[in-house]
């Protein structure tokens, strides 16, 4: 008899080809599977809350599994982190019903992008920040953050994954912008986000808080529901899976 187990993992993305598994084998996915693989002695599959980008990070990503061997939750997470890479670990996990699942049980998630905003990128802050050598205008930059928020379409802040998005309307219920010394923090709050979403929207308001957009342009993206050419999207390495909310 088989025991669902609910696991909240952080990760630093850019070692790894994102979370979805691959024929070469590195994503997060894959060493987990692994780690799980060597510890019950067969192939294991772990779903995964959502699949982030080659190089995004995540402080809390949500995956769960089905296993046969029991262990207390303690024990799989130093069993599973015995075996992961260092820039993987597990954090936590427990055991849950059979009916909650890490993708469709999901109410909303969390995303955190940062910015450093100075001539000079501190080392420690390599592949964690988007370096952007000039200043931006904050006030611009927090006025055209909240066009966003609201059920809107996301269309034409979204990348073609390969199939059709079933639907690109998406509620973001908050989006916050702060900045302490040279580091830019924007958080969205939101029911769910589509393929480069967050990245997309970062670039269009960098673009806008270094006057090389207007406002008005990214209103009329968000109304038409339609995709423009020549969007640029912000660095994978800036961005951060902080929560998933159940």
């Amino acid at each position: 008899m088989s025991r669902r187990l609910k696991l909240i993992i952080a990760y630093d993305g850019a070692p790894f080809a994102g979370w979805q598994s691959q024929a070469h084998g590195n994503t997060i996915q894959d060493h987990l599977e692994r780690a799980f693989g060597r510890i019950v002695g067969r192939p294991m599959r772990v779903h995964g809350t959502g699949r982030t980008d080659a190089g995004v990070h995540a402080l809390a990503q949500c995956a769960h599994i089905d296993v046969g061997k029991f262990l207390a939750p303690a024990r799989w997470v130093e069993a599973l982190n015995a075996l992961l890479p260092p820039a993987i670990r597990v954090l936590r996990c427990r055991y849950v019903p059979s009916d909650f699942h890490a993708r469709l049980s999901a109410k909303g998630k969390i995303y955190r992008y940062r910015i450093w905003s100075a001539p000079v990128l501190p080392p420690f802050d390599y592949r964690r920040a988007w370096h952007i050598p000039h200043g931006l205008d904050l006030k611009i930059l927090n006025t055209a953050a909240k066009h966003f928020v609201g059920t809107h379409d996301f269309a034409g802040f979204a990348a073609n994954r390969g199939k059709a998005e079933e639907s690109t309307i998406r509620t973001i219920h908050c989006v916050s912008v702060r900045q302490k010394g040279p580091c830019v923090t924007i958080e969205f709050d939101g029911d769910g986000f589509l393929y480069k979403m967050v990245r997309l929207i970062i670039g269009s308001l960098v673009k806008c808080a270094l006057g090389k957009m207007r406002i008005e342009e990214i209103t009329a993206r968000l109304n038409s529901g339609q995709t423009r050419a020549a969007r640029l999207a912000a660095p994978a390495e800036g961005l951060f899976l902080v929560r998933v909310r159940y």
